[in-house]
């Protein structure tokens, strides 16, 4: 596929399919709303899957933004998938689960499979067929290599024989994605990906494994299937002979970052009810939210959930731009933002105290489905040891130094995204990150829009901070000691530092690439805080209501770094002026019922009948 990008006649509107789909899906609060709250609470208490919703969101078509275009689907952005994803999750994470896992189960055909296996599994995909990726055992979790499930070759077919568990949609999905050992020996080369129709085995080629009781996402089909020599046509290995593993491994590096998608709708979930409450509640003679240690908690939260957008919005445009740096960055993405949003979930519970827990609440139910993220697509460890294996590559690529101008098309959201190309997906990062080797670059080239426009000195004294800690970050990784089996704390330690490094990188990149919008408008509003119908929303002014102003002299990116840079043991002094345009932005935000972000989304509770 070609990777040369013509600049489009209007900017492209990465959400715009979000916001269509927020429209048809109605007001969350209303009860009477097929996907509301309280219907998705009802379900997670009895257990039991959300069919009719997902029903709704293949009414409306979802499921053909898990199918690239060239086979007739409506993925042509990772960007639009990322947003979509994001909006359903911040409803209900069981539902983007449930339902995002056809995803999961179909992409190792889009990143292995042959045109007619890919045209095929694509006809089923639009016709709404669930799709599941079965690739964990029992009792050996994420250890791949030591998957026991065996896959016998005859002349013409496999014979399939094992037990695959904790698997999503295993039950209800007809289609399976099973990952298989086909040489006795296993190794690198000893699996092969499988692609089994339930409806075309005989009848006791296959049995579905009862329902795993989960302390998140409860209505979710966690299962497992128990194959018993069911025999598959040759046609339904996916890619060469003893690429399964391979094949798995590129194709984690796009639901890796997809992953981003859940943590974002779960953060942004946790922050709109802590808000909501602390906006309301009064203690000592005053609104909690304007006590000092209330105000901050909503603030840190706030910032990381801009920090986890601006980092998601760059990798998922990274699936296009430089899709050979994607066996690291995902790894970097699906780790970090998952344990962040935990955190931030976690004291934003403290901050609601007894309320966090209530039964009839929204809260408890978004914590626990949280902590389900980090755990697929490779658990925090797992991720983590995928950055460790690469810091050789990391510490190459850095020294290395690159424009940021290289950075420009990837992070510029008026520049539509190339075809995505999988012939480009590599195992490891030859190069490094562009995004943490351009770091210092970019650092210079906002230092010295601050010498013009004084507003931005924070910003900039920021990111050179995170340059410089991240120049020392790479001499101290230079010096560790290659990883043999398990990687030492010190490894992993790095590893989390330089995650973090790359979340600031994003964010700085993110920010020169479209700053220069701030006064202009993102698609999806205007700019004297009117809706849709052109109603003026009572109460809130232009600074207030949208994004833009976040943007002007760089606050949000102040506000990330300095989140970022305390992580990584920085002294960051208090900066009031940028609490306080954070503070406008989440308040202006929640009021306006639009989305935590930067950039413009209303929410459908906002928009009236």
């Amino acid at each position: 596929m070609s990777t040369a990008a013509a600049g489009p006649a209007t900017p492209p509107d990465a959400l715009g399919p979000a916001r269509e789909l927020e429209r048809r899906l109605g007001d969350p609060e209303d009860p009477t709303v097929e996907f509301s709250f309280a219907r998705s609470r009802s379900l997670d208490e009895r257990e039991e899957f959300p069919e009719a919703i997902c029903a709704g969101l293949t009414a409306w078509g979802l499921h053909r933004y898990f199918v690239p275009p060239e086979y007739g689907g409506a993925l042509r952005s990772y960007e639009e998938l990322l947003h979509l994803v994001r909006l359903v999750a911040r409803r209900d994470l069981t539902v983007a689960i449930g339902y995002g896992k056809t995803f999961l189960g179909a992409v190792s055909a889009w990143v292995a499979g042959t045109p007619e296996q890919c045209a095929d599994l694509a006809e089923r995909v639009l016709a709404g067929t669930p799709v599941a990726w079965a690739l964990t055992e029992r009792d050996h979790g994420s250890d791949l290599l030591a998957g026991e499930v065996v896959a016998t070759r005859a002349e013409e077919s496999f014979r399939l024989t094992g037990e695959k568990w904790l698997i999503n949609n295993a039950t209800r999905g007809r289609l399976l994605t099973v990952l298989a050992r086909t040489d006795p020996a296993g190794g690198a080369r000893g699996f092969d990906l499988l692609l089994v129709d339930k409806e075309r085995l005989g009848p006791d080629a296959l049995r579905c494994l009862p329902k795993v009781r989960t302390l998140g996402i409860r209505g979710a089909d966690i299962s497992g299937v128990a194959f018993a020599g069911a025999v598959l046509p040759a046609a339904a290995r996916l890619g060469p002979p003893g690429s399964g593993l391979e094949t798995v491994l590129r194709g984690l590096q796009l639901t890796r970052t997809m992953c981003a998608a859940l943590s974002l709708g779960a953060g942004e979930h946790a922050l709109r009810i802590a808000s909501a409450w602390a906006g309301a509640r009064r203690l000592y003679g005053r609104v909690l939210a304007d006590l000092p240690a209330a105000r901050r908690v909503l603030l840190d939260a706030y910032a990381d959930q801009l920090a986890a957008e601006a980092t998601a919005v760059v990798a998922a445009r990274m699936i296009h731009w430089l899709p050979g740096e994607l066996s690291v960055a995902s790894a970097a993405v699906k780790y970090l933002l998952p344990v962040r949003t935990e955190a931030s979930i976690a004291a934003l519970g403290r901050l609601l105290g007894a309320r966090s827990i209530f039964a009839d609440g929204d809260f408890q139910k978004v914590g626990r489905d949280a902590r389900i993220v980090s755990l697929f697509d490779g658990s925090t460890v797992v991720n983590l040891h995928a950055v460790v294996s690469q810091f050789p590559n990391l510490v190459r690529g850095y020294r290395r130094p690159r424009p940021w101008s290289r950075l420009r098309p990837v992070a510029d959201l008026r520049r539509a995204v190339p075809p995505f190309d999988r012939e480009r997906l590599a195992l490891a990062a030859r190069d490094g990150l562009t995004v943490l080797a351009a770091l210092p670059d970019a650092a210079r080239v906002l230092a010295e829009l601050a010498l013009a426009r004084p507003g931005l000195t924070t910003a900039a004294e920021l990111a050179g901070a995170l340059a410089r800690h991240t120049d020392r970050l790479h001499a101290t990784i230079a010096r560790l000691r290659p990883a043999r089996g398990g990687a030492p704390g010190t490894h992993l330690a790095a590893a989390q530092d330089l995650a973090r490094c790359y979340a600031g990188a994003a964010a700085v990149t993110l920010w020169l690439a479209n700053h220069d919008r701030a006064d202009q408008e993102w698609p999806g509003h205007d700019r004297a805080g009117h809706d849709r119908a052109g109603q003026e929303r009572p109460g809130h002014d232009r600074a207030e209501c949208g994004s833009a102003a976040l943007w002007t002299d760089g606050r949000w990116l102040a506000a990330v770094l300095g989140r970022l840079l305390g992580e990584l043991g920085e002294p960051v002094r208090p900066r009031p002026e940028v609490d306080e345009a954070l503070w406008a932005g989440l308040t202006g935000q929640a009021a306006s019922r639009r989305l935590f972000s930067l950039f413009e989304c209303e929410l459908a509770e906002g928009m009236g009948p």
